[in-house]
This record gives C-alpha cells, structure tokens and sequence, in this order.
C-alpha cells in the first residue's frame, strides 16, 4: 500500500508539472516578434592593400582594438617629400634678428657718441659762463650733434626698411608653409586611418574582406553589433497601442528548449507613429489585424538571446 501511495504521489506530480507546461505553452501572449541587433558596417576610409585583418566571426572586441592594417607605404612617402619641401622652405627664411645686427650696431655707436657730446656740452656750457671756455667751442659740440642726429636718423630708416622687407619675405615663405602644414595633418589623419581599430565593443558578425584584397574608402570591411542588448521588434494592433507606453517594463519570453518557455524583463524602447501592414511572419493578439503598429523592447542578452530569434511580449 505504502508503494502505491508513492506511486500516485509520483503520477499527480508528473500531471501537475504536465499542466503547467501546457499552461505555459498556451499562454496567452500580447504580441510576437523577432529579436534584432544594431549592426554597423565598418567601411574603409583610405585605399590600399590590407596587409593584415585578424577577424573572425563570432570574435569579441573592444573599442579601440587593432584588428588589422592598410598599407601605407605610398602616404609615408609623400609625407618625407612634404617634410623635405618644408625644410627647404625653413632654410630660406630670414633671420631678421641676425641680419639687421649690424645696423643695430652701428645705431649703438652713434647712441653712445651722442651721448658724450651732450655730456661735453653740458661742461662747456658751464666752463662760458665763468669765462672758462670759448662760445666756438660750443659752436663745434653743436654741430657735430648735428652731424650724429642726422646719422642716427638715417640708420634707423634703413633699419627699418631693413626690418620691413625681411618681415615681408617672411610672410610670404610662412604663407609657403601652411599648405603644407595642412597636406601633412591629412596624410597623418590618412595613416591614422591605416590602423584598422574596433569603433566600439561588441561581437563580429561577418567579415567582407580578406588579407591582400583592395580596400578603398567606403569599401565594407566587416560587420559588427553589440549583442549584449538585443531588440524584439513585435506588432501590435491599434486596440492595444492605448495600453503600451515607452519606458514600460514588460515580460519577454522565449523557447527555452524541449517545450519550455524562458521569461525575461524588457523595457519598451520605440513605439512606431505610423501603421503598417502585418509582416507575413509575425502573428498578433488579433490574428493578423490588417494594419499594425512596431514597437521594439530592450532585452538584456547573456548569450542565451540570438539574432533572428523569436520571442513573445506579455504586456502584464
């Protein structure tokens, strides 16, 4: 007796766990859909050969990863020719400071001549008036101020001109160098571009190019998509977009293998202003309404969630 005890206690279980599978398989779900990432094509900015490209599909990376290079051989080449026409240039500009020295000099002397003759003025002016020296000698101090002031006026003219004409031809040669300045910062931002970087983390979904291919700007590379979120794009009806609003938690579940159901917790992202027709995959509430509304609910993904899954929303 106590064996068939058991047993019925078994069978009852067995039943129980039998009807809440089926209760669960014929849950009554709001809407369906298929999950989906956000998939970016990586193209290529520069052209030339791929000399290397460590991809795999299904490979993780991290932003900033260096997957490969373009060649740049021909870029670092025109970027010595740019190099040496600057220095060409720079060797041509004047040196204003060194090349009006002499003038400066010659200034300098005549400054401190100057200078002695008023202080000698000064004295004889102070030896006339107690008859100690003679108004010619004063006459001759005088003009020889005079002789020195028209010098010193003359040298700073030509030091000027000097000044101004070196300052001119600099401007000009400077005026050489910036477009070169310019084509060398494009060919370094092109040479950045020759290092083939991941733009963000996330996983490889296909790969369009191989070693020793062409690449050229615009040319896809590979495809990449952060599946550590994915979006089930579902359809609902008109009756229900009344009861959906973003940012609203619903319940999200998938096949989980052998009849059972996995239920996760989604966040409404994107409800669509405009009705469609229902897509011939997607089944709703109202047994494929004639116009419909896309939505797309946030899912977290731990790996279990792949692209191209279906899955239902309960709206709870």
């Amino acid at each position: 007796m106590r064996k068939l005890d058991q047993g019925l206690v078994k069978i009852g279980l067995i039943f129980l766990s039998l009807m809440a599978s089926c209760q669960e398989k014929d849950m009554d779900y709001d809407a369906s859909g298929v999950f989906e990432a956000e998939e970016i094509m990586v193209p290529a900015e520069v052209t030339g050969i791929v000399r290397k490209l460590d991809l795999v599909e299904g490979q993780l990376v991290k932003t900033g990863d260096v997957l490969g290079f373009i060649d740049s051989t021909q870029l670092h080449l025109k970027k010595q020719q740019l190099l040496a026409q600057l220095t060409g240039i720079e060797s041509r500009l004047p040196q204003i400071e060194v090349q009006t020295a002499a003038l400066k000099k010659q200034m300098g002397v005549v400054h401190t001549q100057i200078r002695s003759l008023e202080i000698e003025m000064k004295r004889v002016e102070n030896l006339i008036k107690v008859n100690a020296a003679t108004p010619k000698q004063l006459d001759d101090i005088n003009g020889q101020l005079s002789v020195l002031y028209r010098q010193l006026e003359v040298l700073e003219q030509q030091y000027q001109g000097q000044k101004s004409v070196l300052g001119t031809q600099s401007k000009g040669l400077a005026s050489e160098r910036k477009p070169l300045f310019i084509q060398i910062e494009q060919i370094d931002d092109q040479l950045e571009k020759c290092v083939l970087r991941s733009p963000m983390e996330g996983t490889i979904l296909a790969k369009y190019i191989h070693r020793y291919e062409m690449a050229a700007p615009g040319k896809v590379l590979y495809k990449l998509a952060d599946l550590s979120t994915l979006s089930l794009r579902a359809y609902i009806t008109g009756d229900q977009l009344p009861s959906i609003r973003l940012g609203q938690k619903v319940e999200v579940w998938t096949d989980s293998g052998r009849e059972a159901s996995l239920k996760q917790e989604g966040e409404i992202t994107w409800i669509s202003d405009k009705a469609e027709f229902t897509p011939k995959t997607i089944q709703t509430k109202k047994e494929r309404a004639n116009m419909v509304y896309a939505m797309k609910v946030r899912v977290p993904n731990d790996g279990g969630l792949k692209v191209g899954m279906y899955g239902e929303v309960r709206f709870r």
